[in-house]
């Protein structure tokens, strides 16, 4: 099933935001001081090309450590970033939300473009895995908390 939503998604539009994804990365790595920007760019837009199957999730949700990414210096990166790419990316994966909708077969695409917009606002501390992957961090993360509330009580 994630094969054929990938395909319908790819030649319904996902190529489109996917290389307006590149093309910031492109931008930010011409730029020099964009490099972090435009790494992140081009592995957001590998995933805009086939998101069904994989999720976008906080580094430090899936290694319980913090990284700069996910530090204050991943804020600062994730607000310069709202300000120069994020804001237009989002808009962009927002008008191809409202396109997607019209259509009763376009909604689960553009459920995924509002998954996207909000990926675009703030990107800076995120990876891209299965969601296996994903879905086994969370529990295990509940797990740790659950114990640290059963050993306060």
């Amino acid at each position: 099933m994630r094969a054929i939503g990938n395909f319908l998604w790819f030649i319904l539009g996902g190529v489109f935001m996917g290389l307006m994804w590149w093309l910031a990365g492109i931008i930010a790595a011409i730029t020099i001081v964009g490099i972090p920007w435009a790494k992140a760019c081009f592995v957001i837009g590998q995933f805009t090309f086939l998101p069904f199957g994989r999720e976008a999730i906080s580094r430090e949700e899936l290694s319980n450590q913090e990284d700069i990414g996910t530090s204050g210096l991943g804020v600062l990166g994730n607000i310069i970033w709202f300000v120069f790419g994020g804001l237009w990316l989002a808009l962009g994966h927002l008008c191809s939300a409202l396109c997607c909708f019209i259509t009763i077969i376009g909604i689960p695409f553009g459920i995924q473009h509002l998954k996207l917009a909000g990926i675009a606002l703030w990107p800076i501390g995120k990876t891209i895995v299965s969601k296996e992957v994903a879905a086994a961090a969370r529990r295990a993360n509940a797990e740790v908390q659950v114990a640290g509330i059963r050993r306060s009580v």
